[in-house]
């Protein structure tokens, strides 16, 4: 069984870091379509964790249509904090209280864009391990500052032909997760449109559980692109940007208040730039 995971360990980590090179490629293209000035670039750093593995931290400052966005790809393996291990003992990972070693690799991805038209977004898929289990998790949401409904309905819509080819009540499942999730008690509200969010998914049947994390993966750029290139062109005011800024302003508050993959990466000794890397450049506060 451990070489058999050994070898899923691979194909997991392999395809998360291939959707990492596809988002990359897609989003400097779609700058060397629409910026108007110099496009902008990936600036790419590999990442390392004083425990065990590493990864890449693509970030792109100052483009034409992203003002700020991070594809990031990990591998990491060790021993679980303290900390770390009680919480994913009290969420009943089998051995945990004993054995606190793990291994996970995900691609996550957070956009702020430059025009306030054009929503903010984020997505990531995950596989974790443990010596007493395994699952898989993600999602992807999208936040707009000002929202039209046909890119929400289109966003979704993408989102749950993914799941719809795996199983009927995955969406409305996944859906109202997302909806529970992706919320910010002290602001009594959400932090956008939602999308699907899943965690702990182990049917016991890993290549099922992992098929459907790739094509939750893989409806990202068909999701998202069409609404970028419908806002991109879209004028926008100085009040826009104002409104944009302060949206910005509860995205942050969720992430480091809430965000359990902020507070994993930080508890368990990842590269800060990389966990932190989902913050807006600019943001404001009422």
């Amino acid at each position: 069984m451990t070489d058999l995971f050994d070898s899923r360990k691979a194909e997991a980590a392999a395809w998360f870091r291939g959707l990492r090179d596809r988002i990359v490629v897609a989003f400097e293209a779609l700058e060397d379509r629409h910026a108007k000035g110099t496009p902008g670039r990936f600036e790419v750093t590999p990442t390392q964790r004083a425990d065990g593995g590493g990864g890449l931290m693509s970030v792109m400052r100052g483009g034409g249509v992203f003002e700020k966005v991070g594809v990031n790809w990990s591998e990491v393996h060790g021993t679980l904090g303290e900390k770390a291990q009680r919480a994913m003992a009290a969420r009943g990972v089998p051995g945990m209280e004993s054995d606190p070693r793990f291994w996970a690799s995900g691609i996550s991805l957070v956009a702020h864009m430059v025009n306030p038209h054009t929503p903010a977004v984020h997505m990531n898929t995950r596989m974790f391990w443990t010596p007493g289990a395994w699952w898989f998790g993600g999602g992807a949401d999208l936040n707009p500052c000002i929202e039209y409904a046909e890119d929400t309905a289109h966003f979704h819509g993408q989102m749950q032909r993914a799941c719809d080819a795996h199983a009927p009540d995955y969406y409305p499942r996944f859906k109202a997760w997302a909806d529970e999730y992706f919320f910010v008690p002290h602001r009594g509200r959400a932090r956008g449109v939602g999308g699907i969010f899943y965690d702990d998914l182990n049917t016991g049947d890993w290549e099922a559980d992992f098929a459907f994390t790739r094509d939750v993966g893989s409806a990202f750029l068909p999701a998202f692109l069409p609404v970028t290139e419908r806002r991109i062109a879209t004028p926008w005011t100085e009040a826009d940007r104002e409104v944009q800024l302060v949206h910005r302003g509860l995205y942050a508050e969720y992430n480091l208040v809430y965000d359990r993959g902020t507070k994993f990466g930080l508890e368990t000794g990842h590269d800060a730039n990389a966990v932190l890397m989902s913050l807006p450049p600019v943001a404001k506060w009422p």
